[in-house]
């Protein structure tokens, strides 16, 4: 029998534990014996609260590999990584280094397993926002460069890829000059279809915090670019208190720890006073994937910059409205089960206003039927 393939995933963020999750069930539960999924964790997402949970609830297997890179400028956590990742490449010997998403961690693997001559996965691949400011944006199109394999979860992010000339490659033999592309759906998917009957079994999150379904507004913030900016997240949180006073509803913040760590800095005391000031915005500590899968499904409206969690309101029909003045994720926006109101005060309370009460349809076919990760098997394994 052939050695199984050996893969090194590199995860650093939440979503990123979320998503290596997912693959390695699938691994476990179909292709044993056939791949073998190695995890190295960056640490760019460091609070116990942002990854232990996540293994501890999510079944993932203790990391193979911790850099412990931690807190850093962007530059110095990349060439951190891509040192860790290329001296863990080159211990190991894997088939090929998978990758997830847009964060400097996905960077840093597709830099190192390109750099150390070893093919890349990329998963979530051709995704744009058409605004190359953005530092996800950069990391999204240079793994794509970079990588063997790029698997999309949408049709246009293969329109995407087509049109900066990232085609897929007839034949067996690919690489980063013949790549295959690969429509497979969205894992994140996969994650939500799977793990929501578990989240409704254990999770007591609605009952920890006192709310009801469909009582209140889920809010999450974490991007540099709204948090960074006093001025922009001084206009969400005011954004939020308007929200809940129009809708008459509170708004549950579970409060990410860089953001918390932003607050007590002396560039951001107005945000923090007006936060004080805004009883309606309940600020609660991160959660956990059950009790954030839960606190989602039961939500009236979500409001978030984050690029996954409009996939998850989308996925259990939640209105969402995002921070931001455009998404990677255009149909959302599209379809109508997003709006975008950027920063401003005034369109975020009136796109939770028009969301509540909301019915939108089962988004069937957008991030395809929940096997994701069984169609990335697939394909490293060769198979049709």
């Amino acid at each position: 029998m052939a050695a199984p393939i050996e893969i090194l995933t590199v995860v650093g963020a939440r979503p990123q534990l979320v998503k290596a999750a997912v693959l390695s069930r699938c691994i476990a539960e179909r292709y044993a014996g056939r791949l073998r999924q190695r995890i190295l964790h960056t640490g760019q997402h460091y609070d116990p609260a942002l990854s232990d949970v996540f293994f501890q609830e999510l079944g993932l297997p203790a990391p193979d590999i911790s850099l412990g890179v931690g807190a850093a400028s962007i530059p110095v956590q990349t060439a951190r990584m891509v040192e860790g990742i290329a001296g863990a490449i080159q211990g190991r010997r894997p088939d090929l280094v998978l990758v997830f998403g847009d964060t400097t961690s996905t960077l840093a693997g597709a830099l190192a397993g390109a750099q150390c001559g070893v093919p890349v996965a990329h998963v979530e691949a051709g995704l744009r926002a058409h605004d190359r400011s953005m530092p996800e944006e950069l990391n999204r199109i240079i793994a794509d460069r970079l990588s063997t394999w790029l698997f999309c979860p949408t049709e246009a992010s293969v329109t995407d890829l087509g049109a900066e000339g990232v085609r897929d490659t007839p034949g067996p033999v690919h690489g980063p000059d013949a790549p295959a592309v690969r429509l497979v759906g969205d894992i994140l998917c996969d994650h939500v279809l799977g793990t929501l009957p578990l989240a409704e079994a254990r999770s007591q999150a609605l009952r920890a915090l006192d709310l009801r379904p469909n009582g209140y507004l889920l809010a999450t913030v974490h991007r540099a670019a709204n948090s960074d900016d006093a001025g922009r997240l001084t206009g969400i949180v005011e954004g939020l208190r308007q929200a809940a006073l129009v809708t008459g509803l509170p708004v549950v913040l579970p409060l990410h720890p860089r953001v918390r760590h932003l607050l007590d800095s002396p560039s951001h005391a107005v945000v923090r006073e007006r936060l004080n000031r805004s009883p309606e915005v309940q600020v609660v500590p991160p959660q956990g994937p059950l009790d954030m899968l839960a606190l989602t499904r039961n939500a009236a409206v979500v409001v978030t910059d984050s690029g996954g969690l409009q996939k998850e309101a989308a996925i259990l029909r939640r209105p969402c409205v995002v921070l931001r003045d455009r998404t990677e994720w255009v149909e959302l926006v599209a379809s109508g089960r997003a709006v975008l109101a950027d920063a401003d005060p005034g369109r975020i309370a009136a796109a939770a206003k028009a969301g509540l009460g909301r019915q939108l349809s089962d988004p069937a076919g957008l991030y395809g039927d929940g096997d994701a990760a069984g169609r990335i098997c697939s394909t490293l394994l060769g198979e049709p």
